[in-house]
């Protein structure tokens, strides 16, 4: 049985793949906050601006098996679709998505003609068969993953500074600002001093480059 709070076709707002078509798979729950508001404070990760309670979001369900989910996202994907264009992308997403990640799973995607992007924690060992991940650390979380293909750093957080996870071996590293989770407004959300602390360390520390979540100012899911 699978969990999920809301399946969607949109662009990538971040990261190496920003602007790329991909149906996101957002799934329920996460082990580093309950969702819940009044947990916020208490919670390792406490600065989260995203909805993955529940199954009630667009598209969002319990899937009894693999195959049912995997037609699920398949349906999302463009009909026009074709062989010989680039693979459809879906972005499994949370929450934390290997809580219910599997090989089940992972094969179903694949099947459906999915490259599959995972959006992690970093505090459960990425699985065989994932195409593209990225590892986000959050706070005094114990991070196992030694090597993926984007390290995305929410930016500053004193208990998980750059300099912690500079052994772990990626394609890219990011900086993304630590913005206000309550901020509502895109043309707000960067005008903080955490934007600017983020940029100064990119330049400081060039291996690192500014990563902006283009979806909230363009405002687009």
């Amino acid at each position: 049985m699978y969990s999920v709070k809301e399946i969607f076709y949109t662009l990538q707002g971040e990261g190496a793949n920003v602007g790329r078509p991909a149906v996101f798979c957002r799934f329920s729950g996460c082990n580093l906050w309950s969702g819940r508001e009044q947990d916020r404070a208490t919670a390792i990760c406490n600065f989260c601006d995203t909805d993955f309670r529940g199954t009630d979001g667009e598209g969002g369900g319990k899937f009894t098996t693999a195959d049912e989910l995997a037609s699920a996202v398949r349906a999302r994907w463009p009909s026009e679709y074709s062989d010989n264009q680039s693979k459809p992308l879906v972005v499994c997403t949370g929450g934390e998505p290997l809580l219910q990640m599997d090989k089940a799973l992972i094969d179903s995607l694949h099947n459906a003609g999915f490259e599959i992007a995972i959006e992690t924690n970093g505090t459960k060992p990425i699985p065989d068969g994932i195409d593209w991940s990225v590892v986000s650390p959050k706070g005094t979380a114990e991070v196992v993953v030694t090597e993926c293909d984007e390290l995305k750093l929410v930016y500053p957080q004193p208990e998980a500074m750059p300099e912690q996870f500079e052994h772990i071996r990626a394609s890219h590293y990011y900086l993304s600002p630590m913005a206000d989770p309550h901020r509502e407004s895109a043309d707000l959300l960067y005008r903080d001093c955490g934007t600017q602390q983020a940029i100064q360390y990119c330049l400081d520390h060039p291996r690192w480059r500014l990563n902006l979540q283009t979806h909230k100012v363009i405002n687009i899911p």
